[in-house]
């Protein structure tokens, strides 16, 4: 997956300068104008990999909250695909899409990742950034924020798209590199 300078540096300074080549195809990225037309991309796009071999169970669908996964969950019920909900105890169902909120991404790996609701206001969370009182921990609520996308979209193994709906995350400029 090739990706932008910006996260290569972002990605260097957390993880104290380890780099880690994947190969595979390169994410997709996928900013739509409505919501209707973001769930058809992600359920389509779920549909064409269990049509390569993926199962259900290798898949994920991820959120920045609770307030998204109806998006997610819309987004694989166009697809047809049973649905898991993630929770604090990550048991994962084998036949089924897993869908949850970023949070519950780390520490997970599937063959195939959608990270939906990549919108302005949502990634990142404006109200995290409202709620920022001393200037100097604006900085950090970013950097923790785009740390979060970047665990969920690291959770993909083979196969990664990240969605929103316009306008769309200013973080989503330094994925098109």
């Amino acid at each position: 997956m090739n990706l932008s300078p910006t996260w290569v540096r972002f990605l260097m300074e957390e993880r104290g300068g380890t780099i880690s080549v994947f190969n595979g195809p390169d994410p997709q990225l996928r900013v739509l104008d409505t919501l209707g037309e973001e769930s058809a991309v992600v359920g389509r796009w779920l549909a064409d990999r269990v049509a390569e071999g993926v199962t259900p169970g290798e898949m994920s669908v991820f959120v920045r909250s609770p307030l998204e996964l109806p998006r997610a969950r819309a987004a694989v019920e166009t697809a047809g695909l049973p649905i898991a909900l993630l929770d604090d105890d990550g048991k994962l169902a084998r036949d089924r899409v897993a869908v949850g909120i970023m949070h519950l991404s780390k520490g997970l790996e599937f063959r195939a990742v959608a990270v939906m609701a990549c919108d302005d206001e949502v990634v990142p969370l404006q109200a995290r950034i409202e709620a920022v009182t001393d200037e100097g921990d604006l900085e950090e609520v970013y950097d923790t924020e785009r740390h979060l996308l970047y665990v969920a979209c690291t959770r993909a193994r083979d196969h990664l798209l990240v969605t929103g709906v316009n306008p769309a995350s200013e973080f989503l400029q330094d994925l098109r590199g």
